[in-house]
């Protein structure tokens, strides 16, 4: 069966001009933003042995790692799915600071499964981790620095979910549940599955106070206005409950004063991820597109495997889906264009051009419809023995 050669593999995207240029614009202008924040920026390598990648992060993404066999010592290698447990490793072996650490990291990820239907497998990743620090306080910086990020990259109508795996953890560890069951209770929450969750929680002997607590999750979600009502709720369960959603409410009433315009919204069932998670999570949404733009939460134990249990919270984006969720890019930049000559004149005057950030485009031919091909809007032009720029016909 003859293939077609240009065929790329689904969920595999390439960008081209003037795309690539406009990406590249704005990849930058978003490192600087992460960078004036104090972020450090990491360049993790795309492929590291296998037991590095998918240490403490849980099955979901030991399912979207490609892997192989590394020739040279025979140790099974992935392709890199996420790049927060290499963050997470260069923090605690080789940094290995007392004080809080901050890194970013923008590059691309490859996956087995796109995250949605027709979405991309390789995906740029886009993210912001903070070591160091327990607090709310880290919490709530983190929470602001993915606002601040998404409104650079020109979303100023948000929808952000809140919540806190806490109380999901705290509860199954009080009643009981093993592994198993928290797994299968945690898919049943957050597809809002409540006949599922009333059959399980009936077949299992639990204490009333957790039962309880553990049907009431998939209904206590709404606007942040309402969740003291749904604290009172859960008044009867134990003190971990208590403390993790006094964490929540307190991380809900800066953010939400400090930015009215973002529409906050609570749920205690978000448990997603929860093998992953250890606290506070979140994820915003823009109108017209149905999943995250970004997401992200705390993550206290993954350092763990590396020799060095710290706190952790961070978030992450996909740059690829907030290009193109922002629109059509910038048109083709224009150019100068410079006629063929070996002049030196005309090669100093290109040379002092391209310094002062201009873009110029040096004719390889003497035909004169080269210019307007290549997208030039000038040209420079010879008179009285010095080459000006000058605007070409029909611009």
């Amino acid at each position: 069966m003859k293939r077609d050669r240009w065929l790329l593999p689904d969920g595999i995207e390439e960008m081209l001009p003037p795309a690539a240029r406009h990406a590249e614009r704005v990849r930058r202008h978003l490192l600087d933003l992460l960078d004036s924040w104090g972020y450090e920026l990491i360049m993790p390598p795309l492929i590291e042995y296998l037991e590095s990648l998918l240490t403490g992060v849980g099955e979901e993404l030991d399912l979207k790692t490609f892997k192989l066999t590394d020739q040279l010592t025979g140790r099974m290698m992935g392709v890199r799915a996420d790049m927060t447990p290499q963050a997470a490793r260069i923090d605690a072996h080789y940094l290995r600071r007392e004080a809080p650490v901050r890194l970013c990291y923008l590059g691309p990820v490859l996956r087995t499964r796109p995250d949605e239907f027709g979405g991309a497998r390789e995906p740029l990743q886009l993210g912001a981790e903070l070591f160091g620090e327990a607090g709310t306080r880290g919490d709530g910086e983190v929470l602001r620095l993915m606002l601040a990020l998404l409104g650079r990259a020109g979303f100023d109508d948000l929808h952000v979910d809140i919540g806190h795996v806490g109380v999901f953890h705290a509860l199954t560890r009080e009643a009981g549940i093993d592994k198993a069951g928290e797994r299968e209770l945690s898919q049943a929450l957050h597809r809002k599955a409540k006949p599922e969750v009333e059959a399980m929680l009936k077949s299992w002997s639990l204490p009333d106070a957790q039962r309880n607590g553990l049907r009431a999750l998939a209904d206590l979600h709404g606007p942040l206005e309402e969740l003291p009502a749904a604290m009172a709720r859960l008044a009867d369960t134990g003190r971990s409950v208590r403390a993790a959603l006094e964490d929540l409410a307190d991380v809900g009433r800066r953010l939400a004063h400090l930015h009215p315009a973002v529409r906050w919204h609570f749920d205690l069932a978000e448990v997603n991820g929860y093998g992953y998670y250890t606290g506070i999570v979140f994820a915003a949404y823009t109108p017209g597109y149905g999943q995250a733009v970004a997401q992200g939460g705390r993550y206290d134990e993954i350092g763990r495997a590396f020799g060095r249990s710290r706190p952790a919270v961070g978030f992450s984006s996909d740059l690829r889906v907030l290009l193109r969720l922002q629109g059509h890019p910038d048109p083709a930049a224009k150019a100068i264009f410079a006629p063929l000559s070996d002049d030196d004149a005309l090669l100093a005057t290109v040379k002092k051009l391209r310094e002062q950030g201009e873009r110029v485009i040096e004719a390889l031919r003497g035909d004169p419809a080269e210019a307007a091909r290549m997208g030039c809007d000038r040209m420079l032009f010879q008179e009285n023995g010095h080459w000006t720029v000058t605007a070409m016909k029909g611009h």
